[in-house]
């Protein structure tokens, strides 16, 4: 039986019209009866670098019997000259997530994937310890099980006090080893207890953050020094405010 952490994270490939962009990682956060394509915001948009796709697309799969078959999916980023997708801001200024909402019956009729929903988000009374372990369930460098259309996740643990905004931005910091592609993987924590286990359903994993990129020291030098380790992740929580009506 194939765990439904990795059926909650899917690969997506950026265009500008028909041209290939960058390789990137998006989850799935059900709301009520809709559903979202959550990620990072600078993977729909990035004015620095100018990336200015026009289009996603992401996997899903299509057979709960046999995980080999899977279909792309194509999302426009836009619609009439307007952006489709919703971002996030707070008093420190843009978050670095985005969500879309999917046209379910668009969706082919057997495709099999997990969400995320409100109930995995974590609850205030029962933060994470520093030093807690997670799991980052993502595509890195556009790295995954190709014949069963799987993610890769790798270890982390909590590097900041969890609930804090860390430096005052809306985000807490992992130690993992991760690489581009990705960007906007769901920071997850397994959870044991069997009183909040329940609550959750088939998916037994609480989603923290939203993993956003690595963080590196300005003043760090390149030769003697080795990059930190340390990866910005946006907490979670901000999906519900993305996700209102």
């Amino acid at each position: 039986m194939i765990e439904p952490l990795l059926l909650a994270a899917t690969p997506i490939i950026t265009f500008e019209d028909e041209r290939r962009l960058t390789n990137a990682t998006g989850f799935f956060f059900r709301r009520d009866d809709r559903l979202f394509l959550a990620t990072s915001r600078h993977v729909v948009i990035d004015e620095p670098t100018g990336h200015v796709p026009t289009s996603l697309s992401i996997e899903l799969h299509t057979n709960a019997d046999n995980l080999a078959e899977a279909a792309d999916f194509l999302i426009p980023l836009y619609r009439n000259g307007r952006a489709v997708w919703r971002q996030g801001e707070d008093s420190s200024g843009e978050i670095d997530v985005a969500v879309i909402e999917i046209d379910v019956s668009a969706l082919p009729a057997t495709a099999v994937y997990a969400a995320f929903t409100p109930e995995h988000l974590v609850d205030p009374a029962l933060l994470p310890e520093v030093g807690s372990s997670l799991l980052i369930v993502g595509f890195p460098l556009g790295f995954y099980d190709r014949l069963h259309h799987l993610p890769v996740v790798r270890q982390a643990v909590i590097a900041s006090s969890f609930g804090f905004r860390f430096q005052g931005e809306g985000y807490f910091l992992t130690d993992a080893r991760t690489h581009r592609g990705t960007s906007g993987a769901p920071v997850a924590m397994r959870v044991h207890k069997p009183a909040i286990t329940r609550s959750l359903g088939a998916l037994p994993w609480l989603l923290l953050g939203v993993h956003s990129a690595r963080l590196d020291v300005g003043t760090r030098d390149l030769k003697l020094d080795e990059a930190l380790g340390l990866n910005c992740a946006w907490y979670a929580d901000i999906l519900m405010t993305l996700t209102t009506r």
